[in-house]
Parts: structure tokens; C-alpha cells; sequence
């Protein structure tokens, strides 16, 4: 690409940054003004960067942008804005668009399929054009999935011209919230703070039995409370922890496979979750915290989980830890980069203790990581007598790197919200009745079949969606009907924020399900691993996750509904911990040493106990007060059963 070209690409993305940073406390616009400046910005960039064909054409020897991805970028943005200037007269006329109106929002609609398309693969667009299709075919379909039908005005005015499709409630959470949440973990990895991540977990880990992979899970945790990304975490983590894993016996796919189990439940980990918190959050009207104290006890437990696989697989090889000498000294590590949790104590402290706004905390958080930065490189000039104005600059151009980068990893989830945002138009528009009659006649009624069914079209549609938009998508199709079914067949009613944390968790899965999972293919290239071999193995580390939100869809008390004791959130969240340790073990095949083939059927037995102790408490006929203690025979089993092993490992040596 051009010199110049390249520096335009830089300046709209870095105009665009400061926009988004600038909306919390400087700019005032309405909401859907705000939607469509972060459309229309997301167009004019992803026709610079994403080309039509993967080579470039060549201009006086280098890559250059065709005149054709110009002009898309310059009609998409002009499509979007198209509502900044005209809002006012197009809501008057709500349902009866004019002749510009129709010309705009048919190219505003090509125009996003196509931008999605390049950035996020075709899956997506696909899915758009199908329901449109459908949208207008219906009347035509046969009786079980006829349709009334719509006319292009009212497709047009439920799709473009309203907040009820493209311009709705994903893409303000991505304009207003997730943009300055992206954009604190560009500017944070940029200003080093995943190499300190990595090193600070190399340092309290490395030395023990499997120490890397340990490293591996807790700084790809650490990196996606802020990053939001699997990809980003594989890439950010993998680089170098993927190495260390092979250094010390790992084989290639194990290693690669347990950088992506770890990087993909990273979007698990709260503030950011993949957007997943703020638009849950913005569907059901709660507080952005409910959310985020809902997902944090199935997030800690399916991250203790993997902490765990990676032991047992540590045990299986015979490993050890890496020696003193391979790994940083906690001390070093903590004096030179300690400043990189000053940032994230500040966001959780804005969050949790002072209750400002997400985008109100992601703000003053950004404010402070940028101070921060730039005394940090002032005193370090001081302190070594150089020239300040070349330390102030590279301090600017590394936090210009990192809103370049903020914007530039933004562009999937502003296209994916905004296309997605048809598939939720046209399911608004009278569709999704239709679809819950009929998912809930494929299900008979089960909701057990139901949730396998959601899980498994979830694993589906994700093989080709990112995990916002799998989730956008899925959670306008099948929420209804689990919540629906659940109250019908008289089952106890499933909590609206335990399905779409469902529908959401099996959205994470994808990341890394063969044959296209795109997290293992990343960490298999650093790795040197077979992709296919890496996303099975990574797939089976993931079951742990797999079977959490089974779980708290039947036991809503793991989301902590309603529990506010901290002595009730302990219980639950110790029992939830040997819930998923048992499952883990009859799924490693191992606890002190292998299993025997009859202890398989008792490990998962145990975690169901674990997991639902009201089972056991229904079945021994005690009091409602006792349900917790219906656990403690489950313990006692468990506790005989590592006694027995460690005797038959003893025996055997």
C-alpha cells in the first residue's frame, strides 16, 4: 500500500478514536446520530483496508486501494450519515419513505453485506440475505412456514430508517460503549501491558508442574478482561507462552490447545465479555453490574477449570516447571511494570465502589492510562538525562499506535452489530413467533432438548460469525423460546439473563470448533501444530465450559440470582468449583492417576451432584433449608475416590 494511503487509513482511524473518547464528557448528540457517525466510519475504513481480492493492485510498484473501494467507502459513509442530516424529516415520515430515502437505504444495506463480507467472512451477510428472502417470500412458503409477508417500505423503514434494525440496540452498545472498552486494551497491549501479563504469570507459575500452560491460562485471563477477543489473546499470550509450553515437554497441539481454551474463555471474563455485557445489559434493561455479577462466578470456575486440565496433562506427561533461571523475577517484573494495573484498578474501582456509567468508567480509565504513559516516559528521561521531547514523542506515537488500533479492531463489531441488525429487523417484524413455533415443535416441549438444539446451532452459526454477532443473532431466535417453553410446560421458569448468557457461552465455543474454529488456527501457526488436531484438543478442554451454562440454566443460583449472602456465594461457589473439577476429571480420563472405566459414570454422577445439589436434597426428602448440605455425601465419594487413587498411584510406582 502507498505511503500516503497508508497515512489516510491512520488518520481516519485515528479521528475516528478520538471521536468515540471524546462523546462521554465533550461531544452531545442523540443517540441515533451517534449510531450512524460509527457506521459510517466503520464503512469508509474497511474498504481501505479489507481490498475486494486478497492481492492488491500495483501502482509504481507497490499495493494500491482500486478507485472502485474508494468510492464504496465514500458512498457507504455518505449511505450512514445520511440519517445525521435528515433524521428529523425521515422520522416524520415513518413507514412512507420518499424516493431518496429508498435509494439510500437499498445502498446502505449492499453496501454493509459487502463491508461485512470482507471483514468477518460471508457467513454473516448470507444469514442476511436468507432472512430477507424469507422476509419477502413468506406468503408464497408452505402453511408451517408461511409468512404474511412486507412490502420494500416497510422492510426499508424497519431496517434502515428506524432503531429497530441496523441503527439498534447492538450498535449503539457499540458506538456509545464497547468502542472505548476496545480502546483501552489497544492502548494497554500497545504500551506493553500483555508482555507484562505474561510475565507477571511466568513468574508466580513458571516454576511449578506445568508452569507455562498455568502461565498461559491465568495471563490470557488477565489479557481478555480488557481485550474482549480470543484472537487478540492468542496472539497477545501465544507469541510467548506457546514456546515456553514446548520447552518444557508440552507436545505442539496441547500447547497450541491450551493458548486457545485459555484465549477464547477470555471473553468470559468481565468488563467486556466480547460486548456481550453491555448488550445484555441493554436488552433486558438491568444494570450493566447485574450482568457482569452474573457471568463472574461461571467465568472463575471454567477458568479454575482449565487452571486444572492444565495439571492434570502436566501429570499425565510427567512434567515439571521451567527452572529458576528461564523465568522473571517476581520483583523485577512487578517494579518495572506495575503501572500497568493502576488503569484497570482505576476502571474497577469507577465500576464497582463509585457506580459511574461503563463508558463514563472506560473513559476516565483511558484519561489515566494516557497520563500515566506519558509520566512514565517523562521521569525515565529525567532519570537518564536524555532529550524529553524524544522521549514525549515516542510516547505519543505508541499511544497514536494504539487508537489506530483501537478503531482498526473495532471494525468487527460495528459491522457485525449493524449487519446483524437486519437478521433482528426482520425477526421483530413478525417472524420470531413463527420461529418459536417452530423450534418449539422440533423440541416437543423439552427444554433439555431445546438447549442442546440452541447449543448446537449456536456451534454452527458461529463456525462462520463472530461471537457478538452469533450471540445478536441467536439470542433473537432462541431466548423467546427457552423463556417461553420454560413457563408453558410448567418447568421452573428460566431467568431472561440465564438464556442469553446460554446462547452467548456457546457464541465463545465456536472460536475454536473444527474444522473452522480461527482461534486455533492462529495458535496452531505459532505453534507449528496441525489446525484440525489443535481445535479437536482445544474443543475438548472447552467441554468444562460446555457444560456451565447447562448447569445454570436449571440452577440460576450459579448466576447468583437473588443471592446476596456472602456465605450463600461462597457455598455456591465451591460447590460450582468441585462441579466443574469432577466433570473435568471424567472427561481427562484422569484425577490422581487414570481412571478405571467405573469411575467414569461416578465423577459425572458427582459433578451433577455438585452442581445441583437440589436433586439429591428432592431425592432424600429433606427440607428446602438443606439443599446445600445434600452436597456433603457427594464430598465424602469424592474425597474416598482420591484416597483410592492416590493409593493405586502409590501401589503402582
Amino acid at each position: 500500500m502507498r505511503r500516503y494511503e497508508q497515512k489516510l487509513i491512520s488518520v481516519i482511524a485515528l479521528i475516528w478514536a478520538l471521536f468515540q473518547l471524546a462523546l462521554p464528557k465533550l461531544i452531545i448528540l442523540d443517540s441515533i446520530r451517534i449510531r450512524a457517525i460509527h457506521l459510517a466510519f466503520a464503512l469508509l475504513l474497511v474498504f481501505l483496508i479489507r481490498p475486494f481480492r486478497k492481492c492488491l493492485k500495483i501502482q509504481d510498484g507497490k499495493p494500491a486501494i482500486p478507485w472502485y473501494d474508494y468510492l464504496l467507502a465514500i458512498t457507504g459513509a455518505i449511505s450512514a450519515l445520511y440519517l445525521v442530516i435528515f433524521w428529523l424529516p425521515v422520522s416524520a415520515r415513518s413507514g412512507s419513505p420518499n424516493l431518496p430515502d429508498t435509494i439510500v437505504s437499498v445502498l446502505l444495506i449492499l453496501i454493509l453485506l459487502e463491508a461485512a463480507r470482507r471483514q468477518l467472512g460471508a457467513a454473516l451477510s448470507i444469514i442476511a440475505v436468507f432472512f430477507t428472502i424469507y422476509a419477502f417470500l413468506g406468503p408464497y412458503l408452505p402453511y408451517l412456514l408461511a409468512f404474511r409477508g412486507v412490502s420494500l417500505d416497510k422492510y426499508l423503514s424497519q431496517i434502515v430508517l428506524s432503531t429497530e434494525g441496523i441503527y439498534g440496540i447492538p450498535l449503539d452498545v457499540s458506538a456509545v460503549t464497547v468502542f472505548l472498552f476496545v480502546l483501552f486494551g489497544s492502548l494497554l497491549e500497545k504500551t506493553g501491558a500483555g508482555l507484562f501479563f505474561n510475565d507477571l504469570a511466568l513468574s508466580l507459575l513458571g516454576r511449578y508442574k506445568g508452569g507455562p500452560a498455568k502461565a498461559a491460562v491465568v495471563s490470557s485471563g488477565l489479557t481478555g478482561i480488557v481485550s474482549g477477543s480470543s484472537i487478540a489473546n492468542v496472539v497477545t499470550t501465544g507469541t510467548f507462552t506457546i514456546p515456553l509450553m514446548k520447552k518444557v515437554g508440552y507436545p505442539a497441539e496441547i500447547a497450541a490447545a491450551t493458548e486457545v481454551a485459555a484465549s477464547t474463555n477470555g471473553q468470559l471474563m468481565p468488563p467486556i465479555m466480547g460486548a456481550a455485557a453491555f448488550i445484555i445489559a441493554e436488552y433486558l434493561g438491568l444494570p450493566y453490574l447485574q450482568v457482569v455479577k452474573a457471568a463472574a462466578l461461571p467465568a472463575v470456575v471454567s477458568y479454575l477449570a482449565l487452571f486444572y486440565i492444565t495439571h492434570l496433562e502436566a501429570s499425565k506427561l510427567g512434567m515439571k516447571g521451567l527452572s529458576r533461571s528461564d523465568l522473571p523475577r517476581l520483583a523485577a517484573v512487578v517494579r518495572t511494570g506495575f503501572y500497568h494495573l493502576i488503569p484497570l484498578l482505576i476502571l474497577l474501582y469507577q465500576l464497582i465502589i463509585l457506580r459511574h456509567t461503563p463508558q463514563l468508567s472506560a473513559f476516565n480509565s483511558i484519561l489515566s492510562l494516557i497520563v500515566i504513559t506519558l509520566l512514565k516516559d517523562l521521569l525515565e528521561a529525567l532519570r537518564t538525562k536524555s532529550g524529553i521531547w524524544i522521549f514525549m514523542r515516542n510516547s505519543f506515537l505508541v499511544l497514536g499506535r494504539g487508537f489506530i488500533a483501537g478503531s482498526r479492531n473495532m471494525l468487527s463489531v460495528a459491522l457485525a452489530t449493524a449487519a446483524a441488525g437486519i437478521v433482528v429487523g426482520i425477526v421483530n417484524m413478525g417472524i420470531g413467533s413463527l420461529i418459536v413455533q417452530i423450534v418449539e415443535s422440533l423440541s416437543g416441549g423439552n427444554i433439555l432438548v431445546l438447549l442442546l438444539i440452541s447449543a448446537l446451532a449456536s456451534l454452527i452459526l458461529g463456525m462462520g460469525l463472530p461471537t457478538t454477532a452469533t450471540y445478536i443473532v441467536m439470542a433473537s431466535i432462541t431466548v423467546p423460546v427457552i423463556i417461553k417453553i420454560s413457563h408453558l410446560y410448567g418447568l421452573h421458569p428460566v431467568p431472561a439473563i440465564a438464556a442469553h448468557l446460554f446462547c452467548f457461552y456457546f457464541g465463545i465455543l465456536a472460536d475454536d470448533t473444527p474444522p473452522v474454529g480461527l482461534a486455533a488456527y492462529t495458535a496452531a501457526a505459532i505453534a507449528h501444530s496441525d489446525p484440525i488436531r489443535t481445535g479437536i484438543k482445544a474443543f475438548s478442554y472447552d467441554l468444562r465450559t460446555a457444560i456451565i451454562p447447562f448447569m445454570f440454566v436449571f440452577n440460576p443460583a450459579l448466576l447468583l440470582l437473588g443471592v446476596n449472602s456472602f456465605w450463600e456465594i461462597t457455598v455456591i461457589f465451591i460447590l460450582a468449583a468441585l462441579g466443574i473439577f469432577s466433570f473435568t476429571n471424567a472427561v481427562q480420563g484422569w484425577f490422581i492417576t487414570r481412571n478405571r472405566w467405573w469411575e467414569l459414570p461416578l465423577f459425572l454422577l458427582l459433578s451433577l451432584v455438585f452442581f445441583q445439589p437440589a436433586l439429591l436434597r428432592n431425592l432424600l426428602h429433606l427440607p428446602a433449608g438443606y439443599t446445600y448440605l445434600a452436597a456433603l455425601p457427594a464430598l465424602v465419594v469424592y474425597f474416598l475416590l482420591y484416597l483410592l487413587q492416590k493409593k493405586r498411584l502409590l501401589r503402582n510406582a
